[in-house]
């Protein structure tokens, strides 16, 4: 099964929990505390391979999870970190965050790794609160927590030639004499479904040609599969134009020629940049030769005759499109900036003061702080009322009107202000 678009979630591993532990051994009175950290949750990364050209390992799994931190033990023993998950796609393979559009990464070359999320802080256990004030803290911090992203995968061919017309005009039966390619061949009229890569050797050099589907009258707007094999084209270096020269679908080879160049210019309008070789096939079944000049004069450039059956001027073709690769640039990864995904704020927060006459104080440095609090514990909401006091929120609090009696509602703790 041929897929090149898929949706699918990721998700690092959330930071381990730090331990709450005091150091006990016989013989030893008042140990100290000794709890261990939380380990730092798992990346998720990208891998572009060889050995894959579909997308269909992503039409049932859409969920991807990173491993998770362990948690921090006695003994000052931190969490192991977790394992990160690394996601095999094709090459060829365009990463886009499903919110924004915007490209993460494009997976151009064999082996390339990319880590698009990365994972929780492991959370710091009692010995890290111990201070000459706060002597045996019965508090540790939790793992912090990470977001599943959605990101949607789009495989774009990598290949040097691409092979558009009209379905029926012999593209895949070209492909299957100019290369060692065997795609499925008949006398349709519906379009192929699916991209099919031939490797062609010209002297000691070789080159890769794709047979492009999809393309039909409204393609460019989605018609059909339009949309869904287009993308193809966008990295090949040379378009082989194909058409009928028989007409034997009772089509007019010009008119195709203009209807297929219309179609790609709808798509993307840098399509038609690309230079072409314009290729008239099935010159066995022709009886008019006029249309040779018609599509020569109409394109600026020389026309191969050609019938694909009977191998009739198709080294003529290998030889045209060897030449012209020569001249053109390599192929090369897309130009874009590359998207991250928004890293927590654990600095910022707000006050507002809701209709109620009420005092709400939110955002990334509470979030942060929630880490640490143990409603029922007197240490954690302590050392949560000096960070309250020594980060600026009891100041914004006074700047936004709070008087004493007011209450105040912060994370799942709603209490009444104090002067």
């Amino acid at each position: 099964m041929f897929i090149d678009k898929a949706k699918i979630y990721i998700k690092a591993g959330n930071g381990g929990n730090g331990c709450t532990s005091f150091y006990t051994e016989k013989y030893v009175n008042n140990g100290g505390p000794d709890g261990g950290n939380g380990g730092q949750g798992g990346r998720v990364a990208f891998r572009a391979v060889r050995n894959k050209s579909t997308l269909a390992d992503f039409k049932y799994a859409k969920h991807f999870r990173a491993e998770n931190g362990e948690n921090g033990r006695s003994r000052y023993s931190a969490g192991k970190k977790g394992k990160d998950l690394i996601i095999d796609v094709p090459v060829g393979t365009v990463i886009k965050d499903e919110e924004t559009g915007n490209i993460i990464a494009d997976m151009f070359n064999e082996g390339m790794t990319v880590f698009v999320a990365e994972g929780g802080n492991g959370g710091k256990g009692n010995a890290f609160f111990r201070n000459s004030r706060r002597q045996a803290p019965h508090f540790s911090q939790a793992g912090e927590q990470t977001l599943e992203h959605a990101v949607t995968l789009e495989l774009k061919t990598i290949a040097d030639v691409g092979l558009v017309g009209y379905p029926n005009v012999g593209k895949s039966t070209l492909l299957s004499v100019i290369s060692s390619a065997r795609p499925k061949i008949a006398s349709y009229h519906f379009t192929t479904l699916s991209p099919n890569l031939g490797m062609v050797s010209v002297y000691d050099d070789s080159f890769v040609v794709a047979d492009i589907p999809g393309l039909i009258d409204g393609a460019g707007s989605g018609a059909g599969l339009g949309h869904e094999f287009l993308r193809h084209i966008e990295r090949t270096r040379l378009l082989v134009h194909v058409v009928d020269g028989s007409g034997s679908e009772g089509r007019d080879p010009v008119e195709d020629y203009k209807s297929i160049n219309n179609e790609l210019a709808y798509y993307d309008p840098a399509l038609l940049n690309k230079p072409q070789i314009i290729v008239v096939n099935k010159a066995d079944l022709m009886t008019d030769f006029s249309v040779v000049d018609k599509l020569a004069e109409l394109s600026g450039n020389a026309v191969i005759l050609m019938s694909a059956a009977h191998h009739s001027g198709v080294e003529e073709l290998i030889k045209k499109m060897y030449e012209k690769l020569s001249e053109l640039p390599p192929p090369a990864p897309l130009e874009y900036q590359p998207f991250v995904f928004d890293k927590p704020d654990k600095d910022s927060f707000d006050v507002v003061k809701t209709d109620d006459g009420e005092y709400e104080v939110f955002g990334g440095m509470i979030d942060e702080l929630a880490r640490n609090v143990i409603l029922d514990n007197y240490d954690s909401m302590q050392y949560f009322q000096r960070q309250i006091r020594e980060r600026g929120i009891d100041k914004a609090l006074r700047k936004a009107g709070v008087k004493t009696g007011d209450t105040v509602r912060m994370l799942d703790i709603e209490f009444e202000y104090v002067e």
